[in-house]
This record gives C-alpha cells, sequence and structure tokens, in this order.
C-alpha cells in the first residue's frame, strides 16, 4: 500500500492524472467550455445563421423548397377521392369452427409430448389469434382458439396423469 492506497488505487490515480494531461493538451484553452465535453456548433450560413435570418423558412430550405416560395403562395392541388377499400375475405381456415375440424387440423396423438402440444398451441395461435386477424373475423378467431386451447389442455391433463 502507497501512502494509504492499494496497488491498484494509485495505478488508477496516475492514469487519470495523464488521462487528463493529455486533454489539455489536445484541446485549445478557448474553446474550452467548463463542463461541456465537446465544443459548440452552430448552424451559420455566410456569417448569419439561418433560424435568426428567416426563422419561417428553416423548414422549407430543408424540404429544398425554393427560398421565395411560401406556403400562402401555392395553390393546393385536389386531393383526388379516396379509393374505398375491397371488402374483406375471410381465410378458409377462418370458417372452419367445428370441434371436429380444430381437432383434426391440431392432430394431436398419444405421442405428443408437453413441448410438443405447446409448439402446436403456437403455431395454432399464430395463425388463429384474434388479434391477428381482421376485425370483421374476431368472432371466429376467438372460438376457434377457445376450442384448440380446451383440446389441447386436455391433452397435456391426459399426459400428467
Amino acid at each position: 500500500m502507497l501512502f494509504g492506497q492499494s496497488v491498484f488505487q494509485s495505478v488508477l490515480d496516475r492514469l487519470k492524472a495523464e488521462d487528463d494531461e493529455t486533454v489539455e493538451q489536445d484541446a485549445p484553452a478557448a474553446a474550452r467550455v467548463s463542463g461541456l465535453n465537446t465544443g459548440l456548433a452552430f448552424d451559420v450560413m455566410e456569417g448569419v445563421s439561418a433560424s435568426s435570418a428567416r426563422p419561417n423558412q428553416a423548414y422549407f430550405e430543408t424540404m429544398e423548397f425554393a427560398a421565395s416560395e411560401t406556403v400562402a403562395e401555392r395553390s393546393p392541388e385536389p386531393l383526388p377521392p379516396p379509393e374505398p377499400e375491397p371488402e374483406p375475405v375471410m381465410p378458409d381456415h377462418l370458417e372452419r369452427i367445428a370441434l371436429e375440424d380444430i381437432a383434426a387440423e391440431l392432430d394431436i396423438s398419444a405421442r405428443d409430448t408437453a413441448q410438443s402440444l405447446s409448439e402446436k398451441r403456437r403455431a395454432f395461435a399464430k395463425q388463429n389469434h384474434p388479434d391477428r386477424v381482421n376485425p370483421l373475423f374476431r368472432e371466429n378467431a376467438t372460438k376457434r382458439m377457445t376450442i384448440a386451447n380446451l383440446l389441447i389442455d386436455q391433452a397435456l391433463r391426459h399426459l400428467a396423469r
């Protein structure tokens, strides 16, 4: 221990002192501001900052508008009427909400493990979860997910026995 410090602490103090000396040598004294790690940068063009010369034109300059053209001078072009969205079509798998159809899709067998049943649940939810389908078809998706979860939960209970 040197002067009440561990060897490690004395090395850290020496390295910090060397680092402070190199920072002071690298940065010119006029540009340093106490408490700031970097210099200040101003957006100055031809001696006048863009924001002080034309504050209402700053956005137009970045958008490549002509400096003389303003929003008021431009004549608005009429927008074409929006095209109506086509009526969504229900996917075929969402139309099958019978217990037998969903059981056939899941293909649960006695060979299934808890992990394989979990993977089947995830894969089924990826296609059928109500949050992933059009709002018009959520009722069918909810029924399908409810039945699938029921079937998978029953299979998991049979595995536990």
